[in-house]
């Protein structure tokens, strides 16, 4: 960088002469640096625009050009309280009986309140031992409990505690605690049905720790208990079936028992959701209106003739809201008449438009209540929307008869029919439109982002490449300011000392 030096000498503004002989050229680098600008907005508004688009195209026709998207069955009963279902694709539609006679039930064992030696209500925890549940001495002894196949010994003397039974029943595979407030063990399986039975028996000091733990009442003869579980128990389509659980897996239909109501008759029908088809077709339609308008408004941006992005000293003679307000104004309109958005645009609606072949026969959206509003209906922006006569939620077509709907409830094959060949037509178009194109577009892209890139990275090296040469041509005009100056400071001394030795 060449010396800067101000016209002390010359007495002239050499900082103002060479920033206007600089001018041009700046300029020149401003007008890049704006069409990167632009360039750049392009990208953001497009990457939003295509994340839209490819969302419409997974969230509806990935799933809608197959058939299964369309085989969603209802399941009702007559007593809710009684049973749930759940509706599985392979379920048969049709009116079925159902009995619940029995809900599976765990093993469960539930000892008395412990008492103290006089009888009265204990006052012990998990930490009392036997012996001083039982006021004297236990001897030793075991308690062997079987559960689930498994045998687990228990050894007790006069030191075994209360939680020392707790966790070898846990060891067996049961569930066990003892209620301090009530002073009661409580053992249960883990599984319900009859395969969760299990018993607990006691030899000689055993015996009385059992009789400590509030358990004696439980105990048979043989100084054994046995706790047994249950199996649910249904009866469907006057058929009897039994789980370990209270649900049952049976034609496509998950049943799940909540009350037993032995000898009440209920109703599960099974039906085709022709809800869930007419709301999906719904809201297909309102994604696709709501993509299509906002493309149109794109394309038919006002222009913002006499609007540039701004250059940093542009910013700093304007207020906040004014550089907001300007930026505003270009950016709604960086998509006007763009190509791409045309040719996606034009695609998708010549899809829509087209007929689908329905079992020999052509058919369109019309045929089934859907269509476009009249030019005159329609703002301009929402010319090329779709609606559902007799939509509730749609100003327009809501006092017209549903058409969908009756079709859906009559001809449910028709309806599927159409929609997954129009679904699977726009997916292929959408595909097709979006497919790599070496050096312009990537896969999945309805953009040319792989030329936008290219371009803004040439717009960076143009940039670089002038703004180097404006600092040359900078530099070139302050060297010679600055050597007109020291010349005439040379001047200035040399006539100095001339007048000095004629003693001027």
């Amino acid at each position: 960088m060449a010396m800067r030096m101000t016209g002390m000498m010359s007495g002239l503004d050499t900082e103002s002469i060479i920033q206007e002989l600089v001018a041009a050229r700046r300029t020149k680098v401003d007008k890049q640096k704006k069409a990167q600008t632009k360039l750049e907005w392009k990208q953001d508004a497009w990457k939003e625009l295509n994340t839209k688009i490819k969302s419409f195209q997974q969230k509806y026709l990935s799933n809608m050009r197959f058939s299964d998207a369309y085989t969603k069955k209802v399941t009702k009963v007559s007593n809710a309280n009684a049973v749930s279902v759940i509706t599985g694709a392979n379920a048969v539609n049709g009116v079925q009986t159902l009995e619940v006679e029995q809900l599976a039930r765990n093993a469960y064992l539930t000892g008395e309140g412990i008492k103290d030696q006089n009888g009265n209500k204990g006052d012990f925890t998990a930490l009392s031992k036997l012996s001083e549940v039982n006021g004297g001495s236990l001897g030793t002894g075991e308690i062997k409990i079987t559960a689930g196949g498994k045998e687990t010994v228990i050894d007790v003397d006069d030191n075994t505690t209360i939680s020392d039974v707790l966790n070898k029943l846990k060891e067996a595979g049961l569930n066990a605690s003892f209620d301090e407030k009530w002073q009661r063990l409580n053992i249960s399986s883990k599984e319900s049905g009859t395969n969760s039975n299990f018993t607990i028996e006691a030899s000689d000091a055993g015996v009385d720790a059992l009789k400590s733990l509030g358990l004696e009442s439980k105990m048979d003869a043989g100084n054994k208990i046995e706790a047994i579980g249950e199996d649910a128990v249904i009866w469907l389509n006057g058929s009897k079936y039994e789980n370990s659980t209270n649900s049952f897996e049976i034609n496509g239909l998950t049943i799940t028992a909540l009350a037993a109501n032995p000898g009440e008759e209920i109703t599960i029908t099974t039906e085709q959701d022709t809800d869930g088809i007419y709301d999906m077709v719904k809201n297909f339609l309102k994604e696709y209106n709501a993509l299509i308008n906002e493309m149109s408004k794109l394309y038919n941006a006002d222009a913002a003739k006499g609007y540039e992005p701004l250059t940093d000293e542009e910013k700093d003679a304007m207020s906040d809201k004014e550089v907001e307000k300007w930026e505003k104004k270009v950016k709604d309109s960086i998509l006007r008449r763009d190509e791409n958005i045309s040719s996606v645009s034009s695609g998708l609606r010549g899809i829509m438009s087209q007929g689908v072949d329905v079992g020999g026969k052509t058919m369109h959206l019309f045929d089934f209540g859907i269509d476009m509003l009249s030019y005159f209906e329609a703002s301009e922006d929402e010319r090329y929307a779709y609606h559902i006569d007799g939509d509730s939620d749609d100003g327009y077509t809501m006092n017209k008869d549903d058409k969908l709907k009756s079709m859906i409830k009559n001809d449910p094959d028709t309806v599927i029919s159409f929609f997954t060949g129009l679904s699977r037509n726009l997916y292929e178009k959408m595909t097709d439109m979006s497919k790599s194109v070496n050096g312009y577009r990537s896969f999945g892209s309805f953009y040319d982002d792989k030329k936008m890139k290219s371009d803004y990275d040439d717009y960076t090296s143009k940039i670089r490449e002038m703004e180097a040469k404006v600092n040359a041509y900078e530099d070139k005009w302050y060297k010679k300011f600055s050597k007109m100056e020291t010349a005439l400071a040379k001047m200035q001394s040399n006539a100095s000392a001339i007048t000095g030795l004629l003693g001027g």
